[in-house]
Formats: structure tokens, C-alpha cells, sequence
């Protein structure tokens, strides 16, 4: 069995640290076993989320939805993609259409193989954070601008990702294509496995393409607790 995990919201409140508690059963629990992470973050903020022992003891981890991958702390392979000038302007324009009114910088970061916006920004305090996922589950903000990235650029993935940004990746380039390297039953744990979320391709490619598979759409990292101490 392949065991696969998302990190924000499924082992760590979103770009929180792990739970200390948790942590400690994590490492013990992952012994013997194939576990594998995949998240759009990068490399250093995994790190910091769920510590470098349990990022070198995994498997394998696929940062920036599998664009950026890395075996026991090595990496061994990457996707280059660079933001184009026409996507920047696109992205400037969804600042000014926002009906999020406080912006607080560090609004387009450019990862391995991938780039995550935030109209809020990543600068902005956890309680800020927390205000804009709230308020953006009722108007769907990011849904949006998603769509028309998408629209206006075929060749191009947009997708929601953890509480305040969406990520932007080359079609196909996103968390399913993990699946062409791992062989055999998976059971996968994600909070965002609803269409239009980042873990949906993963999600939907699971279904199509693996006969003995169990998906867990999870509430948060203490269910994801509760759901590991059943499985021995």
C-alpha cells in the first residue's frame, strides 16, 4: 500500500507547524511503510511545516504539485516555468478586481515548475489568513479568477490551493501526475479533493486509473490523526 498525503490542512493547519503530538506519532507510524507527500508548496516551507525528519523519511516528496521531487532530501528531478508577461498583467489585474480590500504583499511567488497568487498576499497575519478563507468560501474569488486564467490561457492549470492562493502550472502539470511513478494501491488523504481544488486531478486520476484505492477528504490535521490511528 502507498500511503499519499497533501500537508496544508491535512497535516498541519494551513502553513502552520505540525502539532508536536502528532509529529511524534507521524514518524513512528510511517516506519516500514511507503509514504509519500505532495503539496504546492516548496521545498523550505514543507520543511518548516512538518520538520526535516519526517520530510527525509518519506518515500518520496513531490513539492509544487509534483514539479519539484525529491528522494530522502535529494533532488531528483524539476520542471522549469517561468511567469510570462501577459500572466503577470493578468495577475495585476486581478489586485484591482479584488473585492478583498487589504493587500499585504508577497502576492506572486514563482516556484519549481509552478507560480501560487494571492490576491490577500502571503505577508498577511494568521488571523488574516484565516478572515479571507472564510470570506472566500462564500464568494468563490479564487474559483474564479482560476477560470479565467484557464480561459484565457489553454495551455496553462490554475487551481485553489490551501486558504488564500491559487496555483498556476503547465496543463497536466499538476498533483495526478505523481501516479505515473507509483505502482500499486494507494490510499490518499487531502482537504481539497472537491473540483477546482489541487488535490482534484490527483483525486480523479486515482479513480480512473487505480482498481484498489481508499480517498480520504479530510476536515483538518485531527482528522487526519484519528483516521491514521485505525491503520496499523
Amino acid at each position: 500500500m502507498n500511503y499519499v498525503f497533501d500537508v496544508d490542512g491535512t497535516l498541519t493547519p494551513s502553513r502552520l507547524p505540525i502539532d508536536k503530538k502528532f509529529e511524534l506519532f507521524f514518524l513512528d507510524w510511517m516506519k516500514d511503510k511507503k509514504v509519500y507527500l505532495v503539496t504546492g508548496s516548496d521545498r523550505d516551507k514543507t520543511i518548516e511545516q512538518v520538520g526535516e525528519k519526517i520530510w527525509k523519511n518519506c518515500t518520496r516528496v513531490y513539492q509544487s504539485c509534483g514539479n519539484a521531487v525529491y528522494e530522502k532530501g535529494e533532488l531528483i528531478r524539476q520542471l522549469d516555468f517561468k511567469l510570462t508577461p501577459e500572466l503577470q498583467k493578468l495577475l495585476d489585474e486581478f489586485m484591482l478586481w479584488s473585492e478583498w480590500s487589504e493587500k499585504y504583499g508577497n502576492h506572486i511567488e514563482e516556484r519549481i515548475g509552478l507560480i501560487n497568487f494571492s490576491t490577500i498576499g502571503r505577508d498577511c497575519s494568521q488571523n488574516e489568513r484565516e478572515r479571507y478563507g472564510e470570506w472566500d468560501k462564500k464568494v468563490n474569488e479564487r474559483e474564479s479568477f482560476c477560470s479565467i486564467i484557464e480561459d484565457k490561457f489553454p495551455e496553462i492549470e490554475a487551481s485553489v490551493g490551501g486558504q488564500i492562493s491559487i496555483d498556476i502550472y503547465p496543463k497536466g502539470k499538476n498533483k495526478g501526475q505523481i501516479l505515473d511513478e507509483i505502482e500499486g494501491s494507494i490510499t490518499f488523504f487531502g482537504d481539497k479533493c472537491e473540483p477546482g481544488g489541487n488535490d482534484y486531478p490527483l483525486v480523479e486520476k486515482i479513480f480512473y486509473l487505480i482498481d484498489e484505492h481508499t480517498i480520504h477528504q479530510v476536515k483538518g490535521w485531527k482528522h487526519t490523526y484519528e483516521l491514521l490511528t485505525q491503520i496499523k
